[in-house]
């Protein structure tokens, strides 16, 4: 029965036809504070929501503030790992809410955030562990935010660390891993094919054009890609609306990313 609900949930989080994801992350306000575009959740939620986007992430005290406001409906994903800009060590992530309690907010999916390579990456590795096997009793979605950070990282995009730190996350049983993109095709694809879970690309800090990030997210479909995780080159955009048109254009749709931009960008 477990997998009966497992399959209801992913269908609210990734398109049942295309099986791939456009989800628009909003946990930043932990992370970083209020920042630009996650003053007033509601509206921006509605925003992401009319253009089309699958889910959105949130944590456990803003989804009632911001999500389901009065525009479309659209998938909920709950974090489950915090850690501050502020703190001692920012790449230290620790358990902030459960499964039990996403499932009393009616999410539709968890993640968890996993900086490989940390000096907390145990304590992470076992949060992400223990998660999955109570999401598995609970036929409940996990997401896995993998991400190679530390002091024996010495770049966070290189292809030989990435796909360890994606495997990671397949091997203590997301169903889906978002990572970075390593800046090509060829390298992402490797990715891709160690990681045996689809792979959703994340969308980094904000770009300074349109035309550079929506490339990079059209190069990570090409390379086997399961769609993209955008948070500042959404949330951050001039009209939120119309760049998830955009990104649904070219996960979706297949377009690449000038046909898409002409065609939803007007």
């Amino acid at each position: 029965m477990t997998e009966i609900g497992k399959k209801i949930r992913m269908d609210r989080v990734m398109d049942r036809n295309t099986r791939k994801t456009v989800i628009i992350p909003m946990d930043h306000g932990l992370t970083v504070g209020p920042i630009k575009g996650l003053i007033d959740m509601r509206s921006i939620v509605n925003q992401v929501a009319e253009g089309g986007a699958n889910a959105v992430l949130l944590h456990k005290g803003i989804i009632g503030a911001g999500y389901r406001g009065y525009g479309r409906d659209i998938g909920l994903i709950m974090h489950l790992s915090g850690g501050t800009s502020l703190g001692p060590d920012p790449n230290a992530k620790v358990g902030v809410a459960d499964v039990i309690e996403a499932i009393k907010l009616g999410a539709d999916a968890v993640s968890v955030h996993i900086n490989v390579g940390s000096e907390t990456e145990q304590e992470q590795i076992r949060f992400i562990g223990h998660t999955a096997k109570v999401c598995e009793d609970w036929g409940m979605p996990l997401i896995a935010m993998m991400y190679p950070r530390g002091k024996k990282i010495q770049n966070e995009y290189d292809v030989d660390v990435v796909k360890h730190a994606a495997r990671i996350g397949a091997e203590l049983g997301a169903d889906i891993v978002k990572t970075n993109y390593t800046g090509s095709e060829d390298t992402f694809e490797e990715v891709v094919k160690g990681c045996l879970v689809p792979v959703v690309m994340a969308g980094g800090p904000k770009t300074k054009s349109d035309e550079e990030f929506c490339q990079t997210v059209y190069d990570s479909i090409q390379a086997g890609g399961a769609g993209a995780a955008a948070g500042r080159n959404v949330f951050q955009h001039e009209n939120p609306t119309k760049m998830v048109r955009v990104l649904c254009g070219i996960v979706h749709e297949g377009l690449d990313a000038k046909s898409s931009l002409a065609k939803y960008m007007k």
